[in-house]
């Protein structure tokens, strides 16, 4: 089974971390993930196809912004909190309560939350 990198925090550059954040959906997918819980890809629900859904998963693995993990067939994604907090003190927490704001990103859901017509 091919392993996934992701970059360690030292490896984590301002720029892609900011392009990695710089598309509606993807920002939504953070929203999501911001509760710190282990999601897996098929609880995420977007308005794009799948594999769209997938090319954005990995633009944000590939900053650094999530972590992925590969179990048999399935795969998990979580948020890396401490790690951004750590190399980018506040800056998740910005575009976080940006994003609630502006209410970007709002389309992006959880299946459980998608099926549940309160909301």
């Amino acid at each position: 089974m091919k392993q996934t990198r992701h970059p360690e925090p030292d490896e984590m550059t301002l720029i892609e971390v900011m392009r990695a954040l710089s598309d509606p959906i993807r920002v939504g997918l953070v929203r999501v993930l911001a509760d710190g819980r282990e999601r897996g890809w098929g609880e995420l629900r977007a308005p794009v196809a799948k594999s769209t859904l997938s090319h954005h998963l990995r633009m944000l693995r590939d900053a650094g912004v999530t972590r992925t993990r590969q179990e048999s067939t399935r795969c998990f994604v979580e948020l890396r909190r401490s790690d951004l907090d750590t190399r980018f003190p506040g800056l998740l927490d910005a575009v976080l309560g940006a994003a609630h704001g502006d209410d970007v990103g709002g389309q992006v859901a959880l299946a459980s939350d998608a099926d549940d017509p309160t909301g």
